[in-house]
């Protein structure tokens, strides 16, 4: 159950940056380098991190220099996570290398990484609405409502270990392939965002 094996990977990951909740702390990752867990850790941290990003660009009263200069650490942290949903998924083309393809197989909409990219982004939504559902200064309303959504999303999560694993265990089977594709993000390349290339005639 490969959801289940990550998703405790990422809530050790949300728990650890919040000790002391700066976008700017080092990652201490505490899995063996080269492991699918230290993988998963690092691709949470920058989900982590990027979540806290996008709360700061938000403040009504941000300086715009420090807007750009976020916007900018904003697009370098979607590559590098990009990047990290990319190895994940060299992980699973691993593992399922020598898997005898059933004629009759389909693919699906997203690769196993996507899905687990999804589901660490969810691990994050669960760890801020609770927060949020929890929070004694806010209004009863406010946690009210915060736990009712804070139930859906605990509910999707349950949802995501099914497909997830129903989904590998189609691919283990031969039932479904994966294919990937490279996601080519076009605006930090020279070559492809106008731009950018038009400032460099």
């Amino acid at each position: 159950m490969f959801a289940e094996f990550a998703f405790p990977i990422f809530e050790q990951s949300i728990k650890d940056y919040h000790v002391i909740d700066d976008v700017y702390q080092p990652v201490k990752n505490p899995y063996e380098k080269g492991t699918i867990e230290y993988l998963l850790y690092a691709k949470n941290w920058v989900d982590t991190v990027q979540w806290h990003y996008e709360d700061i660009v938000r403040d009504p009263n941000i300086d715009p220099v420090a807007a750009l200069d976020l916007k900018r650490k904003i697009d370098a942290s979607n590559q590098v996570r990009t990047d990290m949903v990319e190895y994940i998924d060299s992980y699973f083309l691993d593992k399922y290398k020598d898997v005898t393809v059933k004629p009759n197989a389909k693919i699906n909409t997203e690769s196993p990484a996507w899905a687990i990219d999804r589901l660490s982004i969810l691990a994050l939504k669960i760890y801020h609405m609770s927060e949020e559902a929890n929070r004694a200064e806010a209004t009863p309303e406010h946690r009210a409502k915060c736990q009712e959504k804070l139930n859906v999303l605990l509910d999707q999560k349950s949802d995501m270990f099914t497909s997830i694993s129903e989904l590998l265990t189609d691919i283990g089977n031969g039932d479904k392939y994966m294919k990937v594709y490279k996601q080519m993000k076009m605006y930090n390349d020279e070559e492809l965002n106008p731009v950018l290339y038009q400032n460099k005639k």
